[in-house]
């Protein structure tokens, strides 16, 4: 029987330490000596309550969206796959270069390339350390890690030496065609009388990530791979003795997992700097291992997280462009909800398990 129901694993647990993260988060900024309350107020209002402010949290929600099932999908293979930042790099470089080199007549076409080399371009980075871990044992962890610095430094090679423009200063591409650039939430639901969205990055890769989503739980729930994936995690052992090669999961998850992480760079590259720029990713593959342990490594809990830490990057933005908080400060929030959510997630669970588990003897 299991200790806790699974309501109340999914959103219980990650309720409470998200609340313990906002108590903990109100201290620090009252010991700054300014109000919680009021800096609630500011980031709900610059995040939630404008349709500018709606675009912005969107955009990083699309960001969030896409790392964090990247690294689901490890997850559910019992890997941990810490190089979606580099993959997402590389699936930059895939972007930038058919929107580059190939004269495409609309923006739905030049998006459907575009999607397949993000994809292969991640996943090919991914490659390597799957093969390590499936064929040498080298710990996926280690050389994802050591993937992340590897991207970063071939693309600033790329972006300085081969793909900057002539006379340009700084390391970056030229700007794209118009006939590759993706429409924006303004472009798309602004009008004459309501000008929705004025300003802010949210585009059409914000659906290519519901769509993700979607498909990532037929994937995962109603495809034979799937299954494979979650048997493999589950047990090894048993999995080889129900004929599943761990080296053929080992690699297939992980080609998966970095293909999702490339699929980032179509919002950050193609949607919203419409060139291949250095630090593009901003973190975003890192707070993909926040959102996948805070989703449980389900696309609803991942579209709820990545949500959620939209909502902190832009609120966090208008907290320090309004208020004395400084920038350093809305990163240790973020921290303080990584910590509650992912590192200390048995301190909230464990005493919750105790108490449906007393329930049930003083029922039963």
């Amino acid at each position: 029987m299991d200790k806790m129901p699974a309501w109340a694993d999914a959103v219980l647990v990650p309720l409470i330490s998200i609340l313990l993260a906002a108590i903990l988060s109100a201290l620090v900024i009252l010991a700054i000596g300014e109000s919680p309350l009021d800096a609630l107020n500011l980031m709900v209002e610059g995040a939630l309550m404008r349709s500018s402010g709606w675009g912005y949290t969107l955009y990083y929600t699309t960001n969030f969206i896409f790392t964090g099932l990247c690294v689901a999908v490890a997850f559910h293979a019992k890997m941990f796959n810490i190089g979606g930042e580099g993959q997402a790099m590389i699936g930059g470089l895939g972007v930038a270069l058919v929107c580059l080199f190939i004269p495409f007549p609309h923006w739905s076409i030049a998006l459907l390339v575009a999607i397949a080399a993000a994809a292969v371009f991640g996943a090919l980075w991914a490659l390597i350390p799957a093969y390590l871990q499936a064929k040498r044992g080298s710990h996926i962890v280690i050389t994802t890690i050591m993937f992340n610095f590897i991207a970063a430094a071939v693309l600033n090679y790329v972006l300085v030496n081969v793909l900057r423009p002539q006379g340009a200063m700084d390391p970056a591409t030229a700007t794209f065609p118009a006939a590759t650039q993706l429409p924006t939430f303004q472009e798309m639901f602004a009008t004459a009388d309501n000008p929705l969205f004025r300003g802010s990055p949210a585009n059409v890769t914000f659906f290519l990530a519901v769509l993700a989503c979607v498909g990532f739980w037929y994937l995962i729930w109603r495809t034979k791979l799937g299954y494979e994936i979650r048997a493999f995690g589950h047990s090894e052992s048993a999995a080889k003795y129900a004929g599943i090669s761990p080296v053929r999961i080992t690699i297939v998850a992980m080609l998966i997992s970095g293909g999702l992480a490339g699929m980032m760079a179509l919002n950050t590259t193609m949607g919203e700097a419409e060139r291949l720029v250095m630090n593009a990713t901003e973190g975003a593959g890192f707070i993909g291992i926040a959102v996948a342990l805070m989703g449980r490594s389900h696309p609803v809990g991942i579209f709820l997280a990545a949500l959620l830490f939209g909502f902190l990057y832009q609120g966090g933005a208008e907290l320090a462009l309004w208020t004395n908080i400084p920038r350093e400060l809305i990163t240790v929030i973020q921290a303080l909800v990584i910590l509650f959510t992912g590192a200390l997630d048995n301190m909230v669970r464990m005493p919750l398990e105790r108490i449906f588990l007393a329930t049930r003897r003083r029922n039963g």
